[in-house]
């Protein structure tokens, strides 16, 4: 006969699987009368997991919603799923900022047997994957996210700040569609109050954001993740950070017409853009006329040294001899 301990723990596991689970149904699947249930739910109440029990046709046990359900109890396939869903998700940059995923990842070890925890570390160590998180992305505060997920599934019209690419903040009214992870990085989409267009942000420019009651509905046959991939492909895809020998007033007037983040630094001003040919870059740069160091990426090294020497070969030029 199964030890009261043992069938106390499974009575939480049928409650964390299920919403709401009647008393004749427990007392079936634990093998005791509903009496037994009853104490059952108040050992569990003893033990800090409080239990709502209701009477009626439509009555039963739950769990009170916004509690955390120790112990966590897992089969081994369901733990292999969780720890390579938070791996992946860490190291493809689709988790939430630093250190949810790694506490989480922590916390999960912690609370399953030695053996399991040992083969899961073991093949955490040797899995890879072939898709690389996009450098210095900035990945987004956890309440973002939250919010911008309930107001999307709730169609609710959203106010947020938003930073442009060249730092200006401005303030927008969304009716968001969806959310898209892409290529490192998080996007929402919707229609735009500012321009009347439907539009796609990156999360790591969105700042505050504030849930209307204004209320939307979504166009027939939208497609968010098509709408997203469609637009980041039309965008540039090298993301270039050069440090310029000069002031943040001069950058601004002389890279007015570029998509560029300037930031002021102790050594000169910081830009950061996105160009989608870095031989372009190399022109841009070169007739600035500032001297400047490049931060990254490596390839543009080699874009500038290609254009000086084009440049040092059309210097040697002589015009051709009269006739």
């Amino acid at each position: 006969m199964p030890h009261p301990a043992s069938r106390v723990l499974a009575m939480l596991e049928l409650l964390q699987t299920h919403r709401r689970v009647t008393g004749a149904d427990l007392a079936a699947r634990l093998g005791v009368d509903e009496r037994t249930v009853r104490r059952y739910a108040g050992t569990l109440a003893d033990l800090g997991i409080p239990v709502a029990a209701t009477r009626g046709r439509h009555g039963g046990y739950r769990l009170e919603p916004g509690n955390k359900m120790p112990p966590l109890m897992l089969t081994d396939n369901e733990a292999l799923a969780v720890v390579l869903g938070l791996a992946a998700a860490d190291r493809l940059g689709m988790s939430t900022e630093a250190p949810a995923t790694t506490v989480a990842l922590a916390k999960v070890h912690r609370l399953l047997p030695m053996t399991v925890t040992d083969r899961l570390a073991a093949l955490q160590e040797a899995v890879g994957f072939p898709l690389q998180p996009r450098d210095g992305a900035v990945r987004p505060a956890p309440a973002t996210l939250l919010t911008l997920g309930r107001a999307t599934r709730e169609r609710r019209r959203v106010a947020l700040s938003y930073r442009s690419g060249n730092g200006f903040e401005t303030l927008r009214d969304v009716d968001p569609y969806g959310l898209v992870f892409h290529r490192g990085t998080w996007y929402l989409t919707g229609h735009d109050h500012r321009n009347g267009e439907v539009d796609t942000l990156p999360l790591e420019r969105i700042g505050a954001v504030d849930v209307g009651e204004s209320t939307f509905t979504v166009p027939d046959g939208f497609d968010p993740v098509g709408h997203v991939t469609r637009a980041v492909s039309s965008n540039p895809t090298w993301e270039v950070e050069v440090l310029l020998e000069t002031d943040v007033v001069q950058a601004s007037q002389r890279l007015a017409s570029m998509q560029a983040e300037l930031t002021e630094t102790a050594d000169g001003v910081l830009m950061r853009t996105r160009v989608a040919r870095l031989e372009t870059m190399a022109r841009v740069l070169a007739g600035l006329g500032w001297p400047f160091t490049i931060v990254r990426p490596d390839q543009l090294r080699g874009a500038v040294a290609d254009y000086a020497a084009q440049l040092a070969e059309q210097a040697k030029r002589s015009p051709a001899p009269s006739p």
